[in-house]
């Protein structure tokens, strides 16, 4: 006897490619199963019945047939259409790219469950499309918080390497965060004593103290939240450079940090040249 699986989930679309003349696939990250890659068949024909409900950063609620390599989308019906506010502005546009993109790279196998993830990338989209917070501040904030789900929080309080409490002038990308005198080495970056509020802040929701923040923080602070999470992920987002800080000097995301951006910035194009993401 065969056993036909279908499961009932909610998720949000981080992607969608072509398969053949009128299919999609589709990667979701869902509540329950986690990075989900689902074959959505005729989509693409105008007279599909769900077609436009499977667009990046649609929440939906989808029933899905298990296959042997890819799901299956039977039903899909919209939750949160964040999608269209989200795309009518490109700051937003951009950021929710780079948020997406994050998102795929920290889940890396499929159908291993990220409810924790799967909130907060929720609740970040439902930020860009339903408020007037700054993208930027919002992308940090996602990023930050991402990254300590992750088990990567940066030590903003504290020195990364022995624990002294702080406050410390030295950052290091590859050591995670502050280093205190006994523990700091040549070549440590200084930043502000600003940005590094401006990390914290966005780390625990502070969001009075982030708004209050210049645009020089911000970028600063930009500089070193990407720079971290490229390192951690071991390559580059090529959503990043693409993200409008509010400047048309070089892309803001590692300035400061010539190594990391050098090499942040040839994995971007590497990806680039290759296609689409894997």
């Amino acid at each position: 006897m065969v056993t036909v699986t279908v499961y009932r989930d909610f998720g949000v679309v981080l992607r969608v490619t072509k398969l053949g003349e009128a299919d999609r696939i589709v990667t979701l990250l869902t509540r329950r199963e986690g990075r989900v890659r689902a074959v959505a068949k005729g989509v693409r024909r105008t007279k599909s019945r769900f077609g436009g409900r499977l667009e990046p950063f649609s929440h939906i609620d989808l029933l899905l047939y298990a296959g042997r390599n890819l799901d299956i989308v039977t039903q899909a019906v919209t939750l949160d259409s964040f999608g269209s506010a989200i795309a009518a502005d490109y700051s937003r546009y951009t950021a929710a790219s780079a948020i997406v993109e994050t998102v795929e790279r920290l889940t890396s196998e499929e159908h291993e469950p990220s409810l924790k993830l799967y909130l907060l990338l929720v609740s970040v989209l439902r930020a860009l499309a339903e408020t007037d917070r700054d993208p930027s501040l919002l992308l940090d904030a996602f990023l930050v918080r991402s990254m300590s789900l992750a088990g990567w929080a940066p030590a903003l309080a504290e020195c990364a390497r022995c624990g002294e409490p702080g406050p410390h002038t030295a950052f290091s990308i590859p050591a995670g965060g502050l280093l205190c005198g006994g523990c700091r080495s040549a070549g440590v970056a200084r930043p502000a004593p600003g940005a590094i509020a401006l990390m914290a802040a966005l780390a625990s929701g502070d969001w009075p103290t982030a708004e209050a923040s210049d645009g020089s923080m911000r970028r600063e602070a930009s500089g070193l939240v990407a720079a971290l999470l490229q390192w951690h992920i071991e390559r580059g987002l090529k959503s990043l450079p693409l993200v409008d800080r509010g400047s048309v000097a070089e892309p803001p995301e590692l300035l400061g940090y010539p190594a990391a951006r050098q090499a942040a910035l040839v994995r971007a194009r590497v990806d680039a040249i290759s296609g689409p993401l894997s």
